[in-house]
């Protein structure tokens, strides 16, 4: 089994409405040395499988069909065998 952890972000040339508006609320708060905040998703699950392939195969067909936009976001993605208890 292996643990994968999928981080989709918007593309740097698409607007962040989200991030824009944690930042102003940043300068509210007095950060002021804050800018270009973008938000993004974290995104932790579990493949079933022992074959390494499968599992990346799985882990990119998953981000590119459900976890992501691929007109608007990029994502990146780590796994890591781990022990079935």
């Amino acid at each position: 089994m292996y643990k994968a952890t999928v981080i989709v972000k918007r593309r740097p040339t698409i607007l962040d409405p989200e991030g824009k508006a944690v930042e102003q609320g940043a300068k509210l708060l007095g950060f002021n040395n804050i800018s270009d905040t973008r938000i993004g998703k974290y995104i932790e699950f579990y493949v079933n499988s022992d074959n390494i392939d499968t599992v990346e195969k799985e882990i990119k067909e998953y981000a590119e069909k459900l976890l992501s936009n691929p007109i608007m976001e990029d994502y990146e993605y780590t796994f890591e065998k781990v022990e079935n208890d």
